[in-house]
């Protein structure tokens, strides 16, 4: 399993960071003004924030490949489901040095794909750029600050379930009640000029966006989410409608969920007391055809992100001394399509 640690950014990189933010302040978050956005990984949650910012008046690009970008570049970028939208005349690219230098960098890429990704965004760095990563795991913003600075990040998360219908369009399902679309903040907690104004940037194009001054909180708690969400749907290959309404497959849900709360908690992550039923709350309040990415990729016999969602669970649940029976099951049963390689 893979390897790369829980950490947390030192006084310097806290420096540089409130350095970069009043930059950041002076250059581009002021009321009114359109931020300069590029979205690393247009592809389901990208796609569809970035399709938003865009139509909410910000200047975004674009960052795919495949048939996917050939279509951004023809078509542009549809949605579709909960929500209708169409944007055109957005560049889209699999270079980001076509890009140049950004204000914000929108990290979206698959988990398996974050080292290789965080070296490619090299190009879009100008003096006060940052990046805010948007993922499912619980180690993305570490990965990310170890190879483009501490002070360059800000760990966020997002709020609803979308996914690629066919190249160029999106499928949207809706959001999670009583959740903004995406949150964010500095990683080694705390507010910031540059994350509440890129938070009112995004309200400003109607993506609601908050701030979170206890980013661990935030990403853990997103994590007993995903993580029980992704292993309970994977392993029955449901939708969360079936799964929550099934005993059996509620009871994987629930212990799923349990056991990555209970691996937070150990490494010292001031989880609520609550946190298994409100993030069951929050499940069960979902779109009843909502499906995981790591669903939707299982069964389209794409790669897996099985090793930074049940793989950490176990991995770290083992290094804490705390047990993930449902997990390790979860795991082992998923780990011979982890490649992608063969369809269900």
């Amino acid at each position: 399993m893979a390897l790369s640690r829980h950490r947390r950014p030192n006084a310097i990189a806290t420096l540089g960071a409130v350095l970069l933010a009043r930059q950041y302040s002076l250059a581009g978050g002021q009321e009114g003004v359109v931020v300069r956005i590029a979205v690393m990984g247009a592809g389901g949650m990208g796609g569809y924030l970035g399709a938003k910012l865009a139509r909410g008046g910000h200047d975004v690009a674009l960052i795919a490949r495949g048939a996917h970008l050939e279509a951004l570049r023809r078509r542009g970028l549809r949605i579709s489901g909960a929500e209708s939208l169409e944007v055109s005349g957005l560049q889209a690219t699999d270079r980001p040095a076509e890009i140049g230098a950004v204000d914000t960098v929108l990290f979206c890429v698959k988990l398996y794909d974050t080292d290789a990704a965080a070296e490619l965004i090299r190009p879009l760095l100008g003096q006060a750029t940052f990046v805010v990563t948007v993922q499912n795991g619980v180690e993305s913003a570490a990965r990310i600050a170890a190879v483009i600075g501490p002070e360059r990040t800000l760990a966020g998360a997002a709020y609803f379930p979308a996914n690629i219908a066919a190249p160029g369009e999106i499928a949207w399902l809706g959001r999670m009640a009583g959740k903004p679309l995406i949150a964010f903040g500095e990683p080694g907690g705390g507010s910031s000029p540059r994350a509440r104004e890129f938070a009112r940037a995004c309200n400003r194009a109607g993506v609601e966006a908050a701030v979170f001054e206890d980013t661990e909180r935030m990403i853990w708690e997103k994590f007993c989410l995903i993580a029980g969400s992704s292993a309970a749907t994977a392993l029955t290959r449901l939708p969360m409608g079936p799964v929550r309404s099934d005993p059996d497959a509620r009871w994987v849900l629930v212990r799923a969920i349990d056991e990555a709360a209970a691996v937070g908690r150990a490494l010292g992550v001031h989880l609520p007391d609550d946190v298994e039923e409100r993030v069951l709350g929050f499940l069960d309040a979902s779109p009843a055809n909502g499906k995981t990415s790591q669903l939707v990729d299982l069964e389209r016999g794409r790669r897996l992100e099985l090793e930074w969602l049940s793989g950490t669970v176990v991995r770290l649940g083992s290094e804490q001394g705390v047990p993930t029976p449902v997990h390790r099951t979860v795991y082992a049963a998923l780990k011979p399509y982890a490649g992608g390689k063969d369809r269900v």
